[in-house]
């Protein structure tokens, strides 16, 4: 494990500690220790992800309770050989729709929720292609480091058609050949991911991969 990679790890781990201790400590003393330990951990994300210490603190507090990772989705939505992608606002780059899996809903109503908020198109979800974590992520080694522990779901899609609409999460839709990818926002997804989603698709028997 490279070094970064470990001071990342204790960072997480320490934000863990802190969010657990301040949630269950028996009295405010504890509690103020257990700040004081998310206060480090938090400079210390920041120091290496070069993320400004307001962004990492937002990151690292907006949970309560018991600490687990955040769950997102990403739909992979095949037309035939092509894959639909969106432009996101945030970074200008390019990633399959997806997002945060909100309360009360499942991931499949997650995945197909936030395929049609950001692409306009309506969708079949047929399989889950992976369920990945993006600290470890063994299949890929090209994605950005987050500072918080994440695990996505990606869904194997049929597009059933829709109308691209400009928000505020995305303003670009288009499909797209595995050789003609256009550049990828890597927090969300990587040529790698693409890729596999490409070979889940031609597959007749893909088996589900997990980590």
């Amino acid at each position: 494990m490279k070094q970064m990679d470990q001071i990342t790890k204790w960072a997480v781990e320490l934000q863990s500690i802190a969010q657990n201790g301040i949630e269950y400590g028996y009295d405010r003393f504890d509690r103020e220790r257990y700040e004081q330990v998310r206060k480090i951990a938090t400079e210390m994300m920041a120091a290496i992800t070069g993320l400004s210490i307001n962004v990492v603190k937002g990151l690292f507090s907006n949970d309560d309770g018991y600490q687990t990772p955040k769950v997102s989705t990403r739909a992979a939505i095949f037309n035939k050989q092509k894959i639909l992608l969106v432009k996101e606002t945030t970074d200008n780059l390019w990633s399959m729709p997806g997002g945060w899996c909100e309360p009360n809903i499942t991931v499949k109503e997650n995945c197909i929720k936030e395929a049609e908020e950001e692409s306009g198109h309506k969708i079949e979800v047929k399989q889950i292609i992976a369920v990945n974590n993006h600290s470890t992520n063994i299949y890929d080694k090209e994605r950005i480091e987050r500072p918080i522990n994440v695990c996505n779901v990606i869904f194997l899609c049929k597009d059933l058609g829709g109308k691209f609409s400009k928000n505020t999460e995305t303003d670009k839709c288009s499909f797209f050949e595995l050789d003609n990818l256009p550049p990828l926002s890597l927090p969300r997804n990587s040529s790698a991911e693409i890729k596999m989603c490409f070979e889940a698709n031609q597959s007749s028997n893909w088996q589900t991969k997990f980590e």
